[in-house]
């Protein structure tokens, strides 16, 4: 049998016996080849013709599927010895980015250069290359893990909480991210026989991240922290927050009644309805894993997390940072205060 990749030639053979309703095996002989390859081969050239309504082995369409596999397959090759690609995906990684920010960012960054592009799968399977095992890029990643799997996340309390307001009844304009000024809420638990935490607000339409140390997870400790982070922003910019029913946000009414800021509830045992929060507070844990004692963290040291999350761009904002939505908005609310 030839071991030789399939040619023009031999795709051009294949589409003339295949039309002449020539088995896989009288294929595979005519041309010297294992049934195997021809079935495969058949399998990845199929194309429907909505002339006759049938599917049939198209030769050209198979050449053209088997370049671009060639161009694919080259592409991680071309990241391991272009120089200036890699040091900044290598430089971005150890910065903390994903790969899937890595590659959307470069579009924005480099917009004429097109040799400035790679896709996050081929950035994965550079990170994972027996070539690169010595740099553990891995380590880098979010996860750091030696093996792409999904993990589930944390589950909230039930817990009675008086003058609760149902997610269910949070604004439409809430709910499609329409409009600035809605924050989803959370503590992050520090060591346990500690009690500590960081009481983390995410800005629902900019993924813009604010995050306080609290003493204790509890209530006045929660809602001081709340007071704080929103006490110098605009109203317009401090309308809702969506917590969860945890024990810290029994206290939510002295938000309304000195801020003016309303708290929704998600429903118990559904953290995937303050998912954006649940998804940023996953990236704190990056740089403060469970069981971290925060006792020995400065709320200095949780700023420069903070900005250094907020300044990573979001493929859900277009590759922009949390930090470059967050400053248009407030613009735009500072300009529309300069007209009335």
């Amino acid at each position: 049998m030839g071991a030789k990749k399939l040619t023009p030639e031999d795709r051009d053979e294949i589409a003339r016996l295949h039309s002449k309703g020539c088995s896989v095996r009288e294929i595979a002989r005519c041309l010297n080849r294992s049934p195997s390859t021809i079935s495969v081969e058949l399998q990845a050239g199929m194309w429907h013709d909505h002339n006759i309504h049938e599917t049939v082995y198209v030769a050209i369409h198979a050449q053209r599927l088997r370049e671009q596999r060639a161009i694919n397959s080259h592409k991680q090759q071309f990241l391991s010895k272009y120089e200036p690609l890699r040091a900044c995906v290598e430089q971005r990684l150890r910065d903390g980015w994903s790969p899937e920010q890595i590659s959307g960012r470069l579009i924005l960054d480099y917009p004429k250069d097109t040799r400035m592009r790679v896709s996050h799968e081929t950035i994965y399977a550079y990170v994972y290359a027996p070539e690169q095992s010595e740099l553990k890029l891995w380590e880098y990643l979010p996860r750091k893990q030696t093996r792409r799997r999904k993990r589930p996340g944390r589950k909230v309390k039930r817990s009675r909480i008086p003058d609760r307001v149902s997610i269910h009844d949070r604004p439409e304009s809430v709910n499609d991210r329409s409009e600035f000024g809605h924050w989803e809420g959370d503590t992050i638990e520090g060591k346990k026989l500690v009690g500590d935490g960081i009481h983390t607000e995410v800005e629902r339409l900019s993924r813009k991240l604010l995050a306080s140390k609290v003493a204790r997870i509890a209530t006045q400790e929660t809602v001081t922290a709340q007071l704080t982070m929103f006490g110098d922003l605009p109203p317009q910019a401090r309308q809702t927050t969506t917590l969860d029913n945890g024990r810290e946000n029994v206290a939510h009414g002295q938000l309304k009644q000195i801020l003016g800021l309303q708290a929704y509830f998600a429903d118990p045992y559904s953290s995937w309805q303050r998912g954006t929060n649940e998804n940023t507070n996953g990236l704190v844990r990056r740089y403060l894993p469970k069981q971290t004692d925060f006792t020995t963290l400065t709320q200095e040291e949780l700023n420069d997390i903070v900005e250094e999350i907020n300044n990573r761009p979001r493929k859900v904002l277009g590759y922009q940072t949390p930090n470059e939505v967050y400053s248009e908005q407030l613009n735009k609310l500072a300009s529309v205060r300069i007209r009335v």
